[in-house]
């Protein structure tokens, strides 16, 4: 079982879960934010881009007042990124369709001790890197089966030098408990809830992504806070004004589909014939396709989804735990590294790995959670989850 801290978060408003949150996790949540902060510099250092904001002096200062670097928001590199005005953009788009977010985030910086403006931008950081035009040299890989009951699960990738920056959490007190993991002052990532209503996540790039709109993961916390069936999450996630593009899978007990966001508008990807679905970063939708802009950077998302794809193929049986391990449990001498790891060199925003390999069972309102990539996984290894009442 892993070792990691499970926030339990409680609270009969938004703004108390988030006091709630950023009191349990206030040194965490600055740690995080050092490094996104550092992440976010280094970004805009190597990017030529000219969508970005300019620095201003207001972030130095807010910064300053907390003890905390603004380099990201006073990049003097050829690609100055304003990451306090970023941040507030998304909250302005974030407060015009769910208000309740932005409390909650006022309560995390509250009890975190935390400028508002740095909270927001941890929310906002996939619009973020989205802005400052980010390479991804690896992400997310997800599968889920469809039938009697659906199951599914993903591998989380991400910068190693954010492996310390995520915990496992519950979350009680909106219209729907769930359970999940999630980095250190962001309100969710993937999850189920007590509705039975889970979702799995998976960056897509598309050629018009900014930091305009609601951040995605801001997205995927209203489903699982407040859906309580598989339409209703459809519905949240269509409705949602988003400007950096993501696919959240959305799973239930008996039914499951992709739901692709983009600034161009959302499509929904339902179970291929033999009631699959295989995620990796790229667009599957044929017109949201067409501003593709991960799959042209990085085609490798691309290898990953064809691996995955031959790979289910000779898979008869429900996708447990142990089967989930042995699909995902892909790396470069297989053909696709599914199952990433870090070189031993390397600088902040070059070294990616898998941070856990999730399972998700909504019929029993469960996830496991192994910290790591599939390949280290074991019988022992797995933490449970089973999402509270509310």
């Amino acid at each position: 079982m892993t070792g990691r801290t499970v926030l339990r978060i409680t609270g009969d408003t938004p703004r108390r879960r988030g006091e709630d949150r950023g009191r349990r996790a206030a040194a965490a949540i600055a740690r995080a934010w050092r490094v996104y902060d550092e992440l976010f510099a280094t970004v805009a250092a190597g990017s030529t881009g000219s969508t970005g904001s300019t620095g201003s002096a207001g972030s130095t200062a807010s910064a300053a007042s907390a003890g905390i670097s603004a380099s990201s928001g006073i990049s003097g590199a050829a690609r100055p990124l304003d990451v306090r005005a970023l941040a507030l953009r998304t909250v302005d788009a974030t407060r015009a369709w769910a208000p309740e977010l932005v409390e909650e985030m006022e309560g995390v910086a509250e009890g975190a001790g935390l400028p508002f403006w740095t909270v927001a931008a941890l929310n906002a950081r996939t619009e973020i890197l989205a802005e400052a035009g980010a390479p991804r040299a690896g992400e997310c890989s997800t599968l889920v089966r469809t039938g009697l009951r659906t199951t599914g699960g993903q591998c989380w990738d991400w910068h190693e030098e954010l492996a310390g920056a995520w915990h496992l959490q519950t979350v009680t007190g909106d219209a729907q408990g769930f359970a999940g993991i999630t980095e250190h002052g962001i309100l969710a990532k993937i999850g189920v809830n007590e509705a039975g209503v889970g979702v799995l996540f998976n960056i897509l790039g598309h050629v018009e992504d900014a930091a305009t709109g609601v951040p995605v993961h801001l997205v995927a916390r209203q489903v699982l806070g407040t859906a309580g069936s598989f339409a209703e999450a459809v519905g949240i996630l269509t409705g949602a004004p988003v400007s950096a593009s993501t696919v959240i899978t959305v799973v239930t007990a008996d039914r499951a589909a992709s739901v692709e966001l983009a600034p161009a508008g959302s499509a929904v990807v339902e179970p291929d014939e033999r009631g699959w679905l295989t995620r990796t970063n790229h667009f599957l939708d044929p017109s949201l396709a067409a501003g593709e802009l991960r799959g042209r950077r990085e085609p490798e998302t691309y290898d990953r989804h064809r691996l995955l794809a031959r790979r289910v193929l000779g898979h008869p049986g429900p996708l447990d735990p142990e089967a989930l391990v042995k699909l995902l449990a892909a790396h470069r001498d297989d053909g696709a590294e599914v199952c990433c790891h870090a070189p031993a060199e390397g600088t902040l925003g070059s070294r990616w790995a898998t941070l856990a390999t999730v399972a998700v069972d909504p019929a029993e309102r469960r996830l496991l959670v192994h910290d790591g990539g599939p390949c280290t996984a074991g019988p022992s290894t797995w933490t449970p989850l089973t999402a509270p009442a509310r």
